[in-house]
């Protein structure tokens, strides 16, 4: 009998977090029950993208959306959707809680994307090679094999122009042909999956939703710079990436795509898989290859780059997930297709956690040059509960911020640098008028510190000394010289450091200071915290005339700091009261104000 509908459930991590596994059960119970089993195939596939949403089901050949599912619901998709043929339209998409949007071409956080990275996410069951097979998967691999010389493979990446994804944007072709012409027996390709940045999940979610992508590539990679071996470095903060991706590497090896004398080619390659501890610092490719040597991962001076010199001293190919996803279809449409995507000077696509203050908060593959403004205001649908846009964070702790002003930036390499921030692996975190900039700083910088192996003095001396400026101004008890003493701190730190780490750790501080200086000059000079979010630069405060006595905040507040009788004029105590804002969060009727 032919199947008359597929359902395909959203099974990255946040779904998974969601119940999405209860779900995809209870579906699979119900059209049993309901006697449907035989008419509907039932697939549970990686992030969908729309994680604002989630957890999501698509229901086949009608498009239709259905977000925020719980596993109770899918007793009445199956009878009313498969069974009656009639949608359920409470669970569809509504934008503007007025229409509703059926198919995923109407979604507006779609509309503007074009998806090559994440072209298989949410399409197919990630853990079955028969459905990447379907997809032209491992295609690519057969041209290589049978139709392309290493040669032609380094050709068609130099024509693509494709640039390193992991943050520096370094030319793909060019370091896979240093490590082509290195005449070397023992040469070794390396997958970079350490993602790090705070807010950021674009290699994870690759890995959860296409893992054979990922292994076709660096299959490629192999043949052409002549490679047996490669490694998958991940974080083992990722079980169910490290889960598919072994599942995907079984599959492949049983279908003769890995291991020896794969597809009957004579040409030999096999991947491992190596677990990080989660130090942000592996992501740095040289501290990278030192932990999968089994030493503490902290960098080495370049040069030799890992292309001449990389993994045990032997040359070595290193890319991030989202730079490999892109071989395959590279290799199987041509370098000409994929020039024609992006900018003069950044080729192709580019994936975004799009996260912090926004509508829409998802993953999001956007075509190089696409704006800030498209980006956090088409897709994203603007800035949540209707607040006032501050900056956008860009690079994650590597990165800086943009305003307002600059919100018509296309988003590409040289644009990004020229703002004072970077492309970064893909992190967008947006803030509102609520955020304080200084405070956003010190995060970040705090981070920077915790995760700084202290290899150099620069990184390890400097990070912690602009911290600790940043730590009093927030408290109150900052100087006017602070200001030039970050700059001459950073700016050193930007030169000295030996790795990317410490070289970009300023960035933050640098641009905010350059944006925001009066946020800053606010902090130092009049003590005050214009975002009430330093809590030793304010203090919480009751409006005599719009204070009823209904003592709703007294008996929410955590240490007795207000007082009053019923019907009468409440008091905080600022000795006691510890700013916790709970007060805040309780009044109806706008009596306590923060100043």
């Amino acid at each position: 009998m032919a199947i008359k509908n597929y359902i395909l459930i959203c099974g990255g991590t946040a779904c998974e977090s969601s119940r999405a596994d209860d779900i995809y059960k209870n579906l699979i119970a119900e059209c049993a029950s309901q006697g449907v089993s035989d008419d509907v195939q039932i697939v549970k596939t990686g992030c969908f993208g729309f994680c604002e949403q989630g957890p999501i089901v698509k229901i086949l050949p009608e498009d239709s959306f259905y977000v925020q599912v719980k596993p109770e619901d899918a007793k009445e998709l199956v009878s009313e959707h498969i069974v009656k043929g009639r949608e359920v339209t409470r669970l569809l998409y509504d934008k503007n809680k007025s229409k509703k949007h059926a198919k995923v071409e109407d979604i507006q956080f779609y509309q503007k994307q074009f998806r090559i990275v994440l072209r298989n996410c949410g399409f197919i069951n990630p853990e079955n090679i028969d459905e990447y097979i379907a997809r032209e998967g491992y295609a690519a691999l057969e041209k290589a094999l049978f139709n392309m010389t290493p040669d032609d493979v380094i050709g068609e990446l130099k024509t693509a122009g494709i640039r390193g994804r992991g943050g520096a944007g370094f030319p793909t072709w060019m370091k896979w042909n240093f490590t082509k012409q290195v005449e070397n027996d023992t040469k070794y390709v390396v997958c970079n999956a350490d993602e790090g940045d705070p807010g950021a999940y674009m290699d994870r979610s690759t890995l959860e939703g296409d893992p054979h992508s990922i292994l076709e590539a660096m299959t490629i990679a192999g043949y052409t710079c002549g490679a047996r071996q490669g490694y998958i470095y991940i974080r083992a903060e990722y079980p169910l990436a490290i889960k598919r991706l072994e599942i995907a590497m079984q599959q492949a090896r049983d279908y003769g795509l890995l291991g020896e004398d794969i597809l009957g080619s004579g040409f030999s390659f096999d991947i491992e898989i190596r677990l990080g501890a989660g130090a942000f610092v592996c992501g740095e490719e040289t501290a990278l290859l030192a932990s999968i040597e089994g030493e503490r991962g902290m960098p080495r001076p370049r040069p030799p780059f890992p292309a001449v010199k990389g993994l045990w001293g032997q040359p070595t190919v290193i890319n991030n997930v989202e730079t490999w996803a892109n071989i395959p279809m590279i290799i199987l449409k041509g370098g000409d297709w994929f020039s024609k995507i992006g900018t003069e000077d950044s080729k192709g696509t580019k994936v975004f956690a799009l996260t912090g203050k926004i509508r829409n908060s998802g993953l999001v593959e956007v075509p190089m040059g696409t704006t800030l403004r498209e980006i956090i205001f088409d897709i994203g649908g603007g800035i949540a509960n209707d607040k006032e846009f501050k900056a956008v964070q860009t690079g994650g702790p590597s990165g800086g911020v943009i305003t307002k002003a600059d919100l018509d930036t296309p988003i590409d390499y040289g644009s990004l640098m020229g703002l004072g921030s970077m492309m970064g692996s893909g992190g967008m975190i947006v803030m509102d008028e609520d955020d304080c900039i200084v405070d956003v700083t010190k995060f970040y910088l705090g981070f920077s510190v915790d995760e700084s192996c202290g290899k150099c003095s620069p990184c390890r001396i400097g990070g912690r000394s602009l911290y600790n400026i940043l730590d009093k101004i927030t408290k109150g008890e900052g100087e006017m010289e602070d200001l030039e003493q970050m700059k001459s701190i950073g700016q050193a730190m930007k030169k000295a450091s030996l790795c990317g780490l410490g070289q970009t750790a300023p960035n933050p501080i640098l641009s905010t200071i350059h944006y925001f200086e009066d946020e800053y000059l606010a902090h130092i000079k009049d003590k005050r915290c214009p975002a009430g979010k330093c809590k030793e630069l304010i203090s919480f405060n009751i409006l005599a005339d719009k204070c009823i006595g209904c003592t709703a905040c007294a008996r929410k507040c955590p240490v007795g700091a207000i007082t009053g009788e019923r019907r009468q004029l409440h008091r905080i105590d600022p000795e006691l009261c510890i700013k916790c804002g709970v007060c805040l969060e309780t009044c109806k009727f706008g009596a306590i104000y923060v100043r």
